[in-house]
């Protein structure tokens, strides 16, 4: 099984805009992002590595997975 990739925030957002993903607000450090009725929470603090569970939901959200 391969590995699963390493993602900062701004690596993640870039994904989600490319999957179609609209920023629909900012709560404290957190961005929700939204598309057809579909919701990601990504932490955004710049530059740290995201924890896997969160790069799994990005990447499912995304139809990369």
């Amino acid at each position: 099984m391969a590995k699963r990739p390493r993602l900062t925030a701004v690596e993640a957002e870039r994904i989600l805009f490319a999957a179609g993903f609209v920023l629909m607000r900012t709560k404290g450090s957190h961005r929700i992002y939204f598309r057809a009725g579909e919701r990601v929470v990504v932490p955004f603090h710049r530059g740290k590595i995201l924890h896997p569970k969160i790069v799994i939901d990005v990447l499912s959200a995304a139809g990369e997975i």
